[in-house]
């Protein structure tokens, strides 16, 4: 059995490109305010560690989620150690976008799985990113199509704003909000059957 402990479209359509479908999906509801201080890398590995605790104690009351795997994921962009929000207004979002705007920032994405036995093993992945100057017409063109909204940093890389991006270093499913090799390397070895669902795809 294998668990999502995300409620993200984008999160699960990733896990099921590598050929892994899971059986549930076991959101929570956390504060996800950076601590005061803490560094971008460390709040993504918290958060992530922090979803995967929820998940299993959530899977802990389901019968039928016995001896389950579970996989939770966290995505932070950042500019140096200023950490963007997940933008839910306007204002809110042009501000990330023009701080982005022409610059390279970094997107740091932790797996963390949860095996049968209860521990938990994470991964962070570092990405470099660097954006073309965004002109205003691109600004006001993207903040009208609300693609934004809810996203890290203001952006989704799988959408319109993958045409802003000139370079990137690093992972792009972890971008996207999970990096499938870390995430399929963490799960094969805690013994899940990683390649069990490659022969029914297609």
């Amino acid at each position: 059995m294998l668990v999502l402990a995300s409620a993200s479209p984008r999160r699960l359509a990733l896990l099921e490109q590598a050929g892994l479908k899971p059986d549930a999906m076991l959101p929570s509801d956390l504060d996800e305010t950076p601590l005061k201080g803490e560094r971008p890398r460390d709040l993504s590995r918290r958060l992530a560690r922090a979803k995967a605790e929820a998940a299993r104690e959530g899977a802990r009351s389901r019968p039928d989620l016995e001896g389950c795997y579970i996989v939770a994921a966290d995505t932070v962009v950042a500019v140096g150690r200023r950490i963007l929000p997940k933008a839910e207004i306007v204002d809110e979002a042009a501000a990330c976008l023009r701080l982005l705007s022409g610059r390279a920032h970094r997107v740091y994405t932790s797996v963390a799985v949860v095996a049968p036995n209860g521990s938990i093993r994470d991964r962070i992945v570092e990405t470099r990113v660097r954006f073309k100057r965004l002109s205003s017409e691109d600004l006001e063109s993207y903040l009208a199509s609300g693609e934004w909204r809810g996203k890290a940093g203001a952006y989704a890389i799988q959408g319109i704003a993958g045409s802003f991006v000139v370079k990137l270093v690093g992972s792009y499913t972890g971008v996207v909000g999970l990096p499938l090799y870390e995430t399929v390397n963490l799960l094969g070895g805690e013994g899940f059957p990683i390649r069990f669902g490659w022969m029914n795809i297609g």
